[in-house]
């Protein structure tokens, strides 16, 4: 992942010379003062300044680039421009000064209009997002539907709840933040319920669904999400979420059997696009898959329901198994393999987000819609980047409409999730399988190489990674979860060992 200064790199430095004194005019009374650029914007390196006014002031919501050189010629003497200092840290587009650091969720003294921020690069980033999350993560969430035996009703149900949260979610904090904020379904937590969904009865699910959304949002209202993250050790949550998709890998491969062309025409064009342009390979790969399907063994026009989709309620159930079996595992790959990246790559474009905010914000949402049908609602990762990146534009400050725009394609695709349904209905198993192993094959990857990673702990994660892929279910309880555990109990009795080794070596 790039770095926080790689990603303010990606600013407005490359605008017109006057692009920075016209941004800051348009602003209304109240909002940054003149000498300050606005958010996103570098400060210049030295010598380049000469005869232009100061651009060191924080921005908005952002890092400036190069704040440890000194404090800004507008700073109070000694002011840190680090972030969580000075009276800017963690401001918002658009909000004045003496907004509390890091309080990214306060009122702004003023706003520019969407409207006026609008662009059509911002827009189309937005559209692409949710065609890319629709591509692969969605086939995801079918097979965990159909590994629940849900029905047709309750599988529509579920797209238009994992859309519409996110589509609402993403839209609204993005407005309230001035932010590109995305935020998608959870397709880890889709994957776990692959596995282990089929334990349970639906009602079960939906109650394991709502304690997950609420553990999500005490970690977030409590800010102990750092603390909690650090004491797990990374490699045995990666271990975990590898040993979870281990599966898809197995079965996009085993298709080779029955349907050699569409397996090697997805991953030929997936490998192909990746080198040149990773973010939309999976999308391409979904293409090359369903033309190659279309020669072999030929598609037939789905029959879709027409008109929009209407939620299905259902009334949850509590269980102790279902908490610790579905609740505990989703909550944890949720947060760690979705809401920690997603922080990261807001970070990593120069962007200050207030943790707090989005991850209560998103569990508060998953809680909302899971009598609905919705697993997760959480900060996007892969295609967050598409929408925070400069594709969308090259003023940081007018990304979040790539956000709302996000937003409003993601609720257009919830209303039609009985099309989305119907169309994905026809096409063969062999080629769900190939689209969903190479949509997850970037990040069984990543997550594989970081469960190794470290070698004091690479006993811990392999331990993690077998038994989550074994698919074991004790007690009701699934593999994810005894992973988890056994892993944990691992990582504790081999650093226990090492512990007593080293004193006695002191001794």
């Amino acid at each position: 992942m790039a770095t926080a200064e790689q990603g303010a790199g990606n600013g407005t430095a490359d605008e017109a010379p006057g692009a920075a004194a016209d941004h800051a005019a348009q602003r209304p009374a109240g909002g940054l003062r003149p000498s300050e650029a606005p958010a996103g914007r570098r400060r210049p390196a030295e010598g380049a300044v000469a005869g232009r006014r100061s651009r060191g002031d924080a921005p908005a919501g952002r890092r400036p680039a190069g704040a440890s050189d000194g404090p800004p010629s507008e700073a109070r003497p000694g002011e840190d421009a680090g972030p969580g200092a000075g009276e800017d840290a963690g401001r918002r587009p658009g909000e004045g000064a003496g907004t509390p650091p890091g309080e990214a969720g306060s009122v702004p003294a003023s706003r520019r209009g969407p409207a006026a921020d609008a662009s059509l690069s911002a827009v189309l980033a937005g559209l692409i997002t949710v065609v890319v999350s629709c591509s692969g993560p969605l086939l995801v969430v079918l097979a965990a539907a159909s590994a629940g035996r849900l029905t047709d009703a309750q599988t529509a149900s579920w797209v238009w709840a994992a859309c519409v949260g996110s589509g609402v979610t993403g839209a609204a904090l993005s407005w309230w933040t001035r932010m590109p904020v995305i935020t998608a379904f959870s397709t880890p937590g889709a994957a776990v319920l692959v596995g282990s969904l089929g334990d349970y009865t639906y009602p079960e699910a939906v109650g394991a669904f709502l304690v997950s959304g609420l553990l999500m949002a005490l970690v977030g209202l409590t800010g102990v999400f750092g603390q909690l993250m650090r004491r797990v050790p990374p490699g045995i949550v990666a271990a975990m979420l590898a040993g979870v998709l281990f599966s898809f890998g197995v079965d996009m491969f085993a298709a080779l059997d029955g349907a050699p062309l569409p397996v090697l025409a997805a991953l030929a064009t997936y490998l192909a696009v990746k080198q040149r342009s990773p973010r939309y390979a999976v999308a391409w790969a979904l293409v090359a898959a369903v033309l190659a399907t279309a020669v072999v063994s030929g598609l037939h026009a789905p029959s879709v329901a027409v008109g929009p989709t209407l939620p299905v309620f259902t009334a949850p159930e509590f269980t102790l198994s279902a908490v610790v079996g579905l609740a505990v595992p989703l909550a944890v790959v949720t947060t760690a393999s979705q809401n920690a990246p997603g922080l990261g790559v807001l970070a990593a474009c120069g962007y200050r987000p207030n943790d707090r905010l989005l991850i209560t914000a998103t569990g508060l949402a998953s809680t909302a819609f899971a009598p609905l049908g919705g697993h997760a609602v959480n900060l996007a990762a892969i295609t967050a980047a598409i929408s925070t990146g400069e594709e969308a534009h090259r003023d940081p400050d007018r990304r979040y409409v790539a956000g709302l725009a996000c937003g409003v394609f993601y609720l257009l695709a919830g209303v039609g999730g009985a099309a989305l349904v119907g169309l994905f209905a026809v096409l063969p198993p062999h080629l769900i399988a190939v689209i969903a192993g190479v949509a997850l094959l970037a990040t069984f990857s990543s997550s594989l190489a970081q469960a190794v990673a470290d070698e004091p702990g690479r006993d811990a994660a392999v331990v993690t990674f077998l038994t989550t892929a074994s698919g074991v279910t004790l007690g009701g309880i699934g593999s994810a979860c005894w992973g988890l555990v056994l892993g944990l109990v691992t990582h504790l009795a081999l650093n226990a060992r090492r512990g007593r080794g080293r004193q006695r070596d002191a001794v």
